[in-house]
Formats: C-alpha cells, sequence, structure tokens
C-alpha cells in the first residue's frame, strides 16, 4: 500500500518507520523545513539548547521502536543518560528537597530529612496508590489504540483508576466535579487530603503542571506521571533530545521512506467513502490508500486534541563560569503565588551544549496558557522577572548571564503550526473521558492519527506509542494492541 504521513514528529516518523519496515511505500509530507516537531534546537556562538522536551522517560518506547524496525538497539544510535537526580525542588519558604533517580528507599530517606520525619511515607503511599492506577489502565491507556467507540472509552472514563481515599458527603461530591461536569476527585485535591504537607502536594501538583495539566482541573489519575517519573527514571540523550529526532529520521531514511519538506498538506481527498490521498498548498494532489495524520489541530487530518495543555515560554540562557559541581540536571522552583505550578530550570552536564568548560547552557521553562504574550511589559522585563525568582531560589543565574534568547508562545505557533503554541499534554483515565484524546482510527476509513495530539496523548513516550498502533492498525483494522 502507499501510505502518506502529514506531518514529520515524532509520532509521524515512528509510524512511518514501522509501515515501511513492514512493507509499505510511505511518504511523508512536512509544513515545515526539517523534521522532529517540537523536538528542535536552537545554537548560538558554541552553545546549544533543547527548545522542546528536555528529558525522556520511558524509554523503553523507542528502544522497542528501533529494534521492531531494524534489528538494532537505540543506544547503538544515540547515547542515553540516566540522570542520578529526578529533581530539586525549592520551595517559597526556603526549604529545598533532591530526589535521587528511581530510588524509592533513597526517596523516601531524602524527603524525611528535608521536611520532616512521616513525609517520606505520605509520599511513598500516594505513589503505591499510583501503581494501583498505573496497573489498571497501563494496557488500554498506552498499549492499545484508542476507538471512537464506547466499549473503547469507557473503560478509561470512569474514575475506578484513582479513587478518593473516603467517601464524601454530597457538599464534598459537589466540590469535586470539575470543569465539563466530570466527577471525581482532582489532583489538586488528593494532593491536599493525602500528603498533608503544602510542599509535597506542590511536588505532585507541580509534576502534571510541568505536562501542562491544570492540577485544580486534572483527575486525581495524574498522580500517574509521578509514578512513572519515580518507578521508571529520568533519561537525557547526550546532545540534547535533538539527537533522538535525528536517529529518527535517519532510521526512516534508512527504511527508504521519503520526506517532502515546505510542502504543506491543506486537505484530506475522499473517494468512495475512504481516505484516498492530500491535497498540497500547491494545488498539487498526492493519491494514497492510507493517511496518517501526524500533525495538530487545525492540520488537514488533524482531530483536534481535548482542548486542553497549556504553551510554554522558554527562556534560553548562556552563562558565564562553569557549570558549578553538583548541579543537577532539573530545578523546578516553587512560586509563593502560584503554588503547585513551579519554573522548571534544566541544566544538562553536556559538553556539547556549551563552547567550553568555562560556559553553561540552561534553558527555563514556565506553562502559561496558549496565546499569552509577556503581560503589560516587555519580553526583558518578563525575563527579569523570572530570573528574580530563580535569584530568590538561590540560583544565581543573573549575575552569570552573558546573554539570554526568549521563545514565546508565538514562537512555538510558527514552528509546529499548534494554535497558539499549544502543547498536547499526556491522556489521562477518569473524569469521564474529558482527558483523553481523539481516537487513532479516524471516521473516515483509510484515515489514521498518531502523534501528541491524538491517544495516547503529548510527551515523546505517547508519540512513539501511537506511532506503533496507528502502524497496527494499517495492518489489521482489528488489531487490539501489543501483546
Amino acid at each position: 500500500m502507499r501510505v502518506v504521513v502529514v506531518g514529520a514528529g515524532m509520532g509521524g516518523m515512528a509510524a512511518a518507520a514501522r509501515l515501511a519496515v513492514a512493507g509499505h511505500e510511505v511518504v511523508v509530507h512536512e509544513r515545515a523545513g526539517t523534521h522532529g516537531g517540537a523536538v528542535r534546537r536552537y545554537a548560538r556562538d558554541g552553545f546549544g539548547f533543547d527548545t522542546g522536551p528536555g528529558l525522556l522517560q520511558l524509554p523503553a518506547v523507542y528502544r522497542d521502536l528501533f529494534v521492531k524496525t531494524g534489528r538494532e538497539r537505540l543506544e547503538d544510535r544515540v547515547e542515553l543518560v540516566q540522570v542520578p537526580v529526578t529533581a530539586r525542588h525549592v520551595f517559597a519558604d526556603g526549604t529545598s528537597v533532591t530526589l535521587p533517580n528511581a530510588s524509592r528507599g533513597k526517596v523516601i530517606a531524602a524527603l524525611d530529612d528535608a521536611l520532616g520525619a512521616g513525609a517520606g511515607e505520605r509520599w511513598a503511599g500516594m505513589l503505591t496508590r499510583a501503581r494501583e492506577a498505573w496497573e489498571a489502565t497501563r494496557r488500554p491507556l498506552l498499549e492499545e489504540p484508542l476507538r471512537d467507540e464506547p466499549s473503547s472509552r469507557g473503560a478509561l472514563a470512569r474514575d475506578r483508576a484513582y479513587p478518593a481515599l473516603r467517601k464524601k458527603g454530597l457538599l464534598g461530591r459537589l466540590r469535586t466535579r470539575r470543569a465539563g461536569g466530570a466527577a471525581g476527585p482532582a489532583l489538586a485535591e488528593i494532593a491536599r487530603d493525602e500528603l498533608r504537607d503544602p510542599r509535597l502536594a506542590a511536588m505532585l501538583c507541580g509534576c502534571a503542571w510541568a505536562h501542562g495539566l491544570d492540577p485544580a482541573e486534572a483527575p486525581a489519575s495524574a498522580a500517574v506521571l509521578a509514578y512513572v517519573e519515580d518507578t521508571f527514571g529520568t533519561w537525557y540523550v547526550r546532545g540534547g533530545m535533538r539527537v533522538l529526532a535525528d536517529a529518527l529520521y535517519e532510521r526512516c531514511r534508512e527504511r527508504k521512506v521519503t520526506f517532502h519538506f515546505d510542502s504543506a498538506v491543506t486537505g484530506v481527498r475522499e473517494k468512495d467513502g475512504r481516505a484516498s490521498g492530500v491535497e498540497l498548498a500547491d494545488g498539487s494532489t498526492v493519491d494514497a490508500d492510507v493517511v496518517v495524520a501526524g500533525a495538530g489541530p487545525g492540520a488537514p487530518g488533524g482531530q483536534g486534541g481535548n482542548g486542553r495543555g497549556m504553551a510554554r515560554f522558554t527562556v534560553l540562557l548562556a552563562l558565564r563560569g562553569a557549570r558549578p559541581e553538583g548541579t543537577p540536571h532539573r530545578t523546578l522552583v516553587h512560586r509563593a503565588e502560584a503554588p503547585g505550578q513551579p519554573l522548571t530550570l534544566l541544566r544538562p552536564d553536556d559538553p556539547a551544549l556549551r563552547p567550553d568548560d568555562e560556559h553553561e547552557a540552561a534553558v527555563l521553562t514556565l506553562p502559561v496558557p496558549p496565546g499569552t504574550g509577556t503581560g503589560s511589559g516587555t519580553a526583558g522585563e518578563f525575563v527579569e522577572r523570572l530570573l528574580t525568582l530563580t535569584d530568590a531560589a538561590g540560583l544565581g543565574l543573573s549575575e552569570r548571564l552573558l546573554w539570554h534568547d526568549v521563545r514565546t508562545p508565538a514562537d512555538y505557533e510558527a514552528e509546529t503550526g499548534a494554535p497558539g503554541g499549544l502543547v498536547p499534554p499526556p491522556a489521562l483515565p477518569g473524569a469521564g473521558g474529558a482527558f483523553l484524546h481523539p481516537a487513532n482510527p479516524a471516521r473516515l476509513p483509510g484515515l489514521y492519527a498518531a502523534g501528541g495530539w491524538s491517544h495516547p496523548g503529548g510527551g515523546l513516550p505517547a508519540a512513539g506509542m501511537s506511532g506503533a498502533m496507528v502502524a497496527g492498525l494499517v495492518q489489521d483494522p482489528e488489531w487490539r494492541g501489543s501483546v
């Protein structure tokens, strides 16, 4: 079969590589001039910065992709590094805690030492309940394609994944009814009730916030995001995450996938009740037996996401002076005026991203509503406000600043085509299905959706999973997921 993939993002390329190995003729049309979607790099004066995701979870998704498309390990193409520290949290009251990566016992001890006896056990108890939610929903959420049918959505829509610890009266039930009419506790509620420490609550809510989810609206099942991070660890790709996108692009090319850049798709063609190709911006058409839409909302064939998520303000910081010894890769700066909505600072120890060892590259990110500007001030004043917060946290970035570059939601919109610079959040079970993304098979036969704007949502692991799901469905429309 001839397959046209719309968009050369990570989900689209994951689908393209798998379909090409299955013997299909695959052609990718990408509106931008390069591959990778939001996984980009900015370089200047010897500094390099990830402008999209800076860390990787569940690398097994890409390990499986490379093995299945070429009997080759991912590590033969990229250098994966498991960071020793998941994150350092600096709280508004001046306390801080550094969490070891993928070591529950050490995390418990660190929390007790920093926040007081019992803090670690409360955090571990929450993660144990999150594990139950993970085990109950992992397969239908991450291994099986989502279909537009009640049986497919029903199992994920119920709040059984992470129910409230105790039954509530009528007033409590009314308080837990979130936007859209979905009943069940919100993440902020279970953080308050179960963790009983505003700093622990800020840690849990901050995990969802970093994924572009409002903890006051996200269902309690968002606790699985913290569980995945704690259990499976956090990884970095040496040279930056763009190296992973480059490796996937090269894998596609090796499997004879054809790419056309600066080639915007404006419509999906239909014939005899099914997708039959695409229309391009130059007025030409491309015939196909199958169309895979890997692009975002508003793109032809795009399903539009679930209407949730955040955009990003990102500040790329070129710093004078060597990276201080013991600096964690990731620091979350919690804000008194916005509990559970921290700033994220990434400081990779990677010589490939700095001109020499007497300089440091860092990336400061704040999720914001899509389309947000810098407020009443200039971009420079906005950066100054953010740096003031990091200085108050004792990070001392302002005095070392050589230069900076600002990436606004408008910049991301221009780069990715996503309205307002919106970044798709991961799909979540519960909440009546309000946090699920559109199904992988579209209602038009022969049209499928991959990437962050379709099931199972945003993030590098989910993008790779969506590609596997679509490839399975193209091979067999009745395919129900991996074994």
